[in-house]
């Protein structure tokens, strides 16, 4: 069989001391991973037909060799793009969804590994536990932020946090702890406060969740005229002998004309 028409699905696990293998496997393992396999080589557009795709169960870990695949134009290009990305946007979301599941089970079971390759080695992966697939819709990492606004609910029996309406409107609620709320003698209800957060943000929209308070911020902005008036002065005079300050700027950071 020509082997760019072959395609290599392998699972590996341990399960009460024992290696993962067509001799031993528990039953819903094999149910599911069949499954998987299914949904990835159909994808959404089904230019797969199941019936015509011929399957050997190999030694090893459980293992699967499907053929007949030499027509199935969108697997192959979304393993290409596998290769070179760990991004998940781009490929078909059945397959997609496929991976996500699987670095779910593996995130969960550090034995736990998943293998997709042609056995004439133009595509190969694999999905474990340190896996960083993901949708870019979809990725959402942690960041620190100062968030102004006026509390306008603080506290709670057993769940503690703090509701911050923000300037715009909306309206936060921020995960905090007794100790944290109780610190200071300072009454911070109905008044405006900047608090220091952790949250989640997600890379593309840029949409904050999962707020949880750090501290609060000593904050007591002012506005002095004559104080301000004197800083003009010095930095005017500092800088009396720049002509074209465009030009000063670019200077300072490197770029040459």
């Amino acid at each position: 069989m020509n082997p760019i028409n072959q395609l290599h699905f392998a699972v590996s696990d341990h399960i009460d001391g024992n290696e993962v293998s067509p001799s031993f496997v528990p039953l819903a393992l094999l149910g599911e991973f069949q499954e998987d396999v299914s949904n990835f080589l159909k994808g959404s557009n089904r230019d797969i037909n199941l019936a015509e795709v011929i399957v050997s169960i190999e030694q090893g870990s459980l293992a699967f060799l499907a053929a007949g695949l030499l027509t199935a134009s969108t697997l192959w290009n979304d393993l290409e793009r596998l290769q070179t990305s760990n991004s998940l946007a781009s490929i078909d979301p059945k397959r997609a969804k496929v991976i996500e599941r699987w670095q779910t089970f593996a995130k969960k079971n550090a034995h736990r590994r998943y293998f997709v390759t042609n056995k004439s080695a133009q595509f190969s992966f694999s999905v474990d536990a340190n896996s960083n697939f993901h949708s870019s819709e979809n990725v959402w990492i942690q960041v620190e932020k100062y968030l102004h606004g006026k509390v306008i609910d603080i506290g709670g029996k057993i769940i503690a946090n703090v509701h911050l309406e923000l300037e715009e409107g909306t309206t936060l609620k921020i995960a905090a702890t007794q100790e944290q709320l109780a610190q200071g003698e300072q009454n911070r209800l109905y008044r405006p406060a900047l608090l220091h957060v952790m949250a989640e943000e997600n890379l593309l929209t840029g949409q904050l969740r999962n707020h949880r308070l750090l501290d609060f911020v000593d904050y007591q902005p002012s506005y002095n005229e004559t104080t301000f008036n004197q800083m003009v002065a010095r930095g005017t005079q500092a800088w009396a002998d720049v002509t074209d300050a465009t030009d000063w700027l670019q200077t300072l950071r490197g770029y040459q004309a």
